[in-house]
């Protein structure tokens, strides 16, 4: 028998499958899905079987054998096999990388080289013996001088010395050791004969009496007991207790969030929604719905009746949630609803966790799972459903190889399981609203909140007026004396601004100069807490300078606002208000998140300052006031999506004052409040706001009239990153469609990251037929050639920021 076998090695002239002989000692037992050892050129690496076949159309004489069984049973299904194939192709990446997405990065192999003595009376130079030091094997990194490594060589040209792989996988199972006790009656007869002297002993078994025929975590009962590992041992020994290693799953932490366990009466929009995915789902139809419900009505909760229906009928479902910080509040409502048929997948677990809650969805012991994107390919062999909640966030996007979108994917899954999908949003994005509106999907309406409060009031604040009137302060008059009678009322307070750090930047104010990082085309942002200044992109660090570097003058100042600055300033302004801030910087600890929510829900603080993850998603009864300290952030950014980001966030982060019985208030500060973006967003109102940016994104031929493929091109020389470019641009237009639009070359947004000029083409187009062949040529031509020069090229074909 033969396997078909793609090797762990990203390359372009191995992107294929190998064929390897099956060994008679594994004929039966090696199926698709599985990964093996496999000798490829001089080394070992790991391969994944993705089929099995009688014959090879080379000659077997020369095939080699699979030398080692990594796994007992398939770790990829056939459907996560076939979806591997489908995705290398969609995203014009390696095969490799398609299949490594889908695992855990604990189960992503680890290489490791040792020196391994074969003639141990060839070697005689002191200094490696020393080396060495007795051992027969060494890791290769022991020899790290260049007089180590030309002997190396020479022993292993000699034959006297061998380099091998060892091929391992990054995290194991956890274990840990249980001690089973005997029954009654052995252990009374141990007491009986034992020594008066051995009073630690006597304590022990005596203790174990109470016990008897249970079994316990050896450190939780020496912990009961109040004894040594010693006497423990010495009891053991005498045959008191056996003691066995078991595996066990890394828990990880989950922090219990108040909820209305309770389901909900179902509002009728509601209950229209939950009918309509139910009978898809019951007539096997792979539709995909777009649940467009405001913030509050309820679209959690058709979630929730959606899934009821399906695990009832022996399926099982997928739930994504874009924000880490979404996660401990949606799970926790998970959880409460289907308590361990829960697991939970995101980028704040550990590698170990991650892999545990990996091997309870394969080992069928779970029915959901939550998680943020890469849980759209948890090993569910029998899916019913799949739901994206905020359907329109960019983090759904991979922004590296294999560049998928969890969209995308979750559509083909649920095509390929025959089953519905949900995307979930109050603020939809523009091209998935305007599939449902050609009917591609089928739109369902959730106009109301579920208790029929009303929307929060808001007002727009034009700080141009603040201004002239003299307030510096990043408060206005307005929303300052909202958050004192908020705070003398004991109601909770949510502020919004979508950057981190103490300033945007660092500005002479005599000269003009900002403090730019050496390496990127970007200024230095200013963090309070380590006096220091960073670089966001290419993680730069250096010291606040006193004076400026160009003129010498000390009218050095920070510009702009961050969530430290903002908080110094809630301090100054009410010093009797408790603040928990919440950023990319405070929640850098694992867990931190759920924490900080959990502190917040249980009233220990009176205001929530933070970024983009406070601004949807969370469910807070006594959280009346939401203020944007500036709304215009994300309106000025040269992008095309700018004004649809921000409508999107000021919609999302208002809707998390007056959830339930209170009133809320919204404050959004601005110097352009006459943006259509803000007015329509101070209304909550979609479908006007949708119409106008569809008419402007026609106008000027953006998505989702046009397709986008963004190709960059990055290289520490200017002159070769132009000349690159520039043959691609050739390329492409010989290659491509007369009606396909090609803009560029041109310098990227920030030209150059880590001592990297940046350089892009962008290609418009309606339809292309030509469009994966002309690109997979380009690929060919930059892998087989320009790759040698030092460029590095990327191809995204539905970017979700061009920078």
């Amino acid at each position: 028998m033969i396997a078909e076998v793609i090797v762990d090695v990203a390359a372009y002239p191995i992107d294929r499958p190998f064929d390897y002989t099956i060994p008679a000692l594994f004929q039966g037992f090696i199926e698709p899905g599985m990964r093996v050892k496999v000798p490829f050129g001089p080394r070992k690496v790991v391969g994944y079987v993705i089929d099995v076949k009688e014959t090879s159309g080379l000659d077997e004489t020369k095939l080699k054998p699979v030398e080692q069984l990594i796994d007992f049973e398939p770790v990829l299904s056939p459907e996560l096999l076939e979806l591997s194939e489908w995705l290398a192709e969609d995203t014009l990446a390696y095969r490799i990388e398609a299949l490594q997405v889908m695992l855990p990065a604990a189960m992503r192999a680890k290489y490791e080289k040792f020196i391994v003595i074969i003639r141990p009376e060839a070697v005689t130079d002191e200094a490696f013996l020393s080396m060495l030091n007795g051992r027969e094997r060494v890791p290769l990194k022991a020899a790290d001088t260049p007089g180590l490594l030309k002997l190396l060589k020479a022993y292993t040209t000699d034959g006297a010395v061998r380099v091998e792989t060892l091929v391992k996988q990054q995290t194991a199972v956890k274990k840990v050791r249980m001690i089973h006790m005997q029954d009654k009656r052995t252990i009374e007869t141990m007491l009986a004969g034992l020594n008066k002297q051995a009073a630690k002993q006597r304590d022990l078994l005596e203790w174990m009496l109470t016990h008897a025929g249970e079994s316990m975590e050896a450190g939780r009962l020496m912990k009961e007991a109040g004894m040594s590992a010693t006497v423990l041992k010495a009891v053991i020994d005498k045959g008191a207790a056996t003691e066995r290693k078991t595996e066990v799953y890394r828990e990880p932490e989950t922090v219990h969030m108040k909820n209305s366990s309770a389901p909900a009466e179902l509002t009728a929009n509601q209950g229209e929604a939950v009918r309509q995915v139910t009978d898809a789902f019951h007539e096997e139809r792979d539709s995909v719905f777009l649940l467009h419900g405001i913030t509050g009505s309820g679209k959690t909760e058709v979630y929730l009746r959606s899934i009821e229906e399906v695990l009832k009928n022996g399926r099982e479902a997928i739930v994504l949630v874009p924000e880490i910080s979404l996660t401990p509040q949606m799970t926790s409502r998970f959880k409460e609803r289907f308590g361990d048929q829960v697991a939970v997948m995101h980028s704040a677990l550990s590698a170990g966790e991650k892999y545990d809650e990996w091997r309870k969805i394969h080992r069928k012991e779970v029915k959901v799972v939550v998680g943020a994107r890469s849980a759209v390919f948890a090993p569910f062999e029998n899916l019913g459903i799949l739901i994206l909640d905020e359907e329109h966030e960019s983090t759904y996007k991979q922004e590296d190889n294999p560049r998928y979108h969890a969209r995308d994917v979750a559509i083909w899954r649920a095509a390929y399981n025959r089953c519905p999908v949900i995307l979930g949003s109050a603020t939809p994005a523009l091209e998935s609203y305007a599939r449902a509106s050609k009917g591609v999907y089928e739109l369902l309406e959730l106009p109301t909140r579920v208790k029929e409060q009303a929307l929060p009031s808001v007002t727009v604040v034009d700080m141009r007026n603040e201004l002239k009137d003299g307030n510096r302060s990043m408060f206005s008059v307005p929303l300052a004396e909202a958050i004192r009678a908020r705070l003398a009322k004991h109601e909770q307070i949510v502020l919004f601004l979508n950057k981190r750090g103490f300033s945007s930047f660092v500005l002479c104010r005599d000269c003009g100069t900002t403090i730019q990082c050496p390496n990127c085309d970007i200024s230095l942002t200013y963090h309070r807490a380590t006096e220091n200044l960073k670089c966001h992109y290419c993680g730069h660090e250096e010291q606040v300078p006193h004076s400026c570097p160009e003129c010498e003058s000390e009218h050095i100042r920070f510009f702009g606002t961050g969530t430290q600055k903002a908080e110094e300033e809630v301090a100054r302004l009410f010093p009797e208000a408790r603040v928990l801030r919440m950023d990319v910087d405070t929640t850098r600890q694992k867990g931190s998140h759920a924490r900080l929510l959990q502190k917040f829900g249980e009233g220990q603080a009176d205001i929530l300052l933070g970024t983009q993850m406070i601004a949807k998603g969370l469910d807070f009864p006594n959280i009346t006031l939401v203020g944007v300290l500036a709304a215009d952030t994300t309106l000025h950014l040269a992008d095309f999506r700018a004004a649809e980001k921000t409508f999107q966030l000021l919609t999302q982060v208002s809707g998390r004052a007056g959830r339930h019985d209170l009133e809320g208030e919204v404050f959004i500060q601005t110097y352009t409040p006459e943006h259509y973006a803000i007015e329509l967003a101070k209304a909550q109102l979609y479908e006007p706001f949708y119409d106008m940016e569809m008419r402007t994104r026609k106008q000027f031929g953006y998505p989702p009239f046009y397709y986008i493929v963004n190709i960059q091109f990055s290289h520490e020389n200017l002159l070769k990153v132009v000349e690159y470019a520039e043959k691609a641009a050739r390329f492409l237009t010989e290659h491509l469609g007369p009606d396909s639009v090609l803009i560029g070359p041109t310098a990227s947004a920030i030209s150059r990251v880590n001592n990297r000029y940046r350089y892009q083409c962008l290609i418009k187009y309606k339809k292309e037929p030509k469009l994966t062949e002309t690109l997979q040529a380009l690929i060919r031509h930059y892998r087989t050639g320009w790759i040698k020069d030092g460029l590095l090229l990327s191809v995204d074909k539905s970017p979700v920021v061009i920078y």
